[in-house]
């Protein structure tokens, strides 16, 4: 499965990784590499966390990225 993720950096300089799809699916990394590895694994426990308590689990988003030149 494939889940949009949202990754920022905060004031810290430490960046955040979301996924918008699973509520409370949260990591942060020194880098943006360390931060998408975290999240990959956050999101596999959420995963297996909802299969093992029999909840749904929530479809990937599809999205498209559009480039808009100013």
């Amino acid at each position: 499965m494939k889940y949009r993720v949202l990754i920022e950096q905060d004031e810290d300089g430490v960046y955040v990784a979301e996924v918008p799809s699973l509520p409370g699916c949260i990591s942060q990394g020194q880098t943006r590499a360390e931060a998408l590895n975290n999240i990959k694994e956050a999101i596999e426990v959420y995963l297996e966390s909802l299969e093992a308590h029999n909840e749904p689990v929530p479809p990937p988003i599809s999205e498209e990225i559009i480039e808009v030149l100013v």
